[in-house]
Order: C-alpha cells, then structure tokens, then sequence
C-alpha cells in the first residue's frame, strides 16, 4: 500500500505547480490567516506546509513562523523558493518542539488524512507544543452531519461535520473560538476552525 507521503510526492511537482503560491489562495481563506496571524504572540509552526507559500507569507508578516512536512519533495521546494524561511522534514503526528514552545499553530489541510480513530495523534501535538492562551487554526473539507471518506486526488481524505472536529479539538483542551465554512459552485465545502488552548486545561488523549 501506498502511504500518503508517497503519494504526495509522487505528484509534488504538480502540485507545486497548482497549489504552491499564494496567487492560488482563495482571498477569504487568506484574510482569515491573516487575521488570526496577526493575533498571535509568539513563535507559529506551519505545521504539513506542502510547498511553504502559508509559512513564507507568515514571514513577511512579521510573525516568527517555520514550516514542517512529511514530504521531503515540499521540503526541499520551499527551501529553494524561500531561501529565508525555516522548512523542516517533519510528520504532524511528531513534531520537533518542546511542550508550551509556540504561540500559534497553523494546520492547513494538513489533517485531512487523518482517520477518525487517528485523528487525535496530530489534535493531542498541536496542544502539547501551544502554550496555554496559544490558538490554532485549521483547515478542513466540511461535511453536514457525519464524516465522511472521499476520494481525494492524491489519497483517500475525510470530511468533518463542524460540530464533530469541535468536539475533538475540545477534547484535547481546545476552546473553540471561530467557525467557517465556505462553499461555491464546483468544489468541495471548506472548513475552517480557530481555538484557543486553555489555561490549566489537562486535554485528553
């Protein structure tokens, strides 16, 4: 069987290629980011930045922000196109920093592959490195009323209903704070969620 990081890097160029710059984002997905970067203290993990473009334009909004992901194909793009900017080789599900060490955690799509009875691994690392008052924002493919698996171009994802990804990011200590969605003729419902880790809130595991 073929893991999702060999997938993706089966077809990293194109996906560069398509996805990999910030002309390609959607301008409400973008003022979000943007709007939840601009409110948090301290240092931000790009945390699955496939081509890097979210973790440079971080950057060049002053925050400290550093981009990590599974695929060393992503990797070494975003090392060549933002020469500037901290990339890692790295899985969400084990991230390379101490507990309490950032501020803000950007998870842009990164969990989508994550199977329900999985996804709390990343969920449980994304509160173990915030600190307390820390938020994360993540994006997801959104669905109505149950999850639900789909055929996704690279490898099989899953959709979440809103009310069922709160009630796992509240589980590991998470407050949520924002809910979004988006949808439009020709593509798929998105998802976006932004929380805070409470303050002496033991999470879950």
């Amino acid at each position: 069987m073929i893991t999702v990081d060999e997938a993706y890097t089966r077809r990293a160029g194109e996906y560069v290629d398509r996805f990999g710059s910030m002309t390609a984002v959607h301008p409400s997905d973008r003022q979000l980011v943007e709007t939840w970067s601009d409110g948090v203290s301290g240092r931000v993990l790009d945390a699955g930045c496939g081509p890097g473009h979210w973790t440079d334009h971080l950057v060049r909004r002053g925050r400290a922000a550093r981009g990590i992901d599974l695929v060393p194909a992503f990797v070494e793009s975003a090392r060549a196109t933002y020469p500037g900017v901290a990339f890692a080789v790295a899985s969400i599900d084990r991230i390379d920093e101490d507990d309490g060490a950032l501020g803000g955690v950007l998870s842009w799509y990164s969990t989508i592959h994550h199977a329900p009875d999985r996804i709390s691994v990343p969920l449980a690392e994304f509160a173990r490195v915030l600190r307390p008052g820390g938020t994360l924002l993540l994006g997801y493919f959104d669905a109505e009323t149950t999850v639900q698996q789909f055929d996704h171009a690279v490898a099989p994802a899953y959709r979440w209903p809103a009310s069922g990804l709160h009630a796992a990011l509240q589980g590991h200590g998470f407050e949520v704070l924002e809910s979004h969605r988006r949808t439009g003729r020709g593509y798929r419902p998105h998802g976006a969620v932004v929380c805070r880790l409470g303050d002496g809130v033991a999470p879950t595991t």
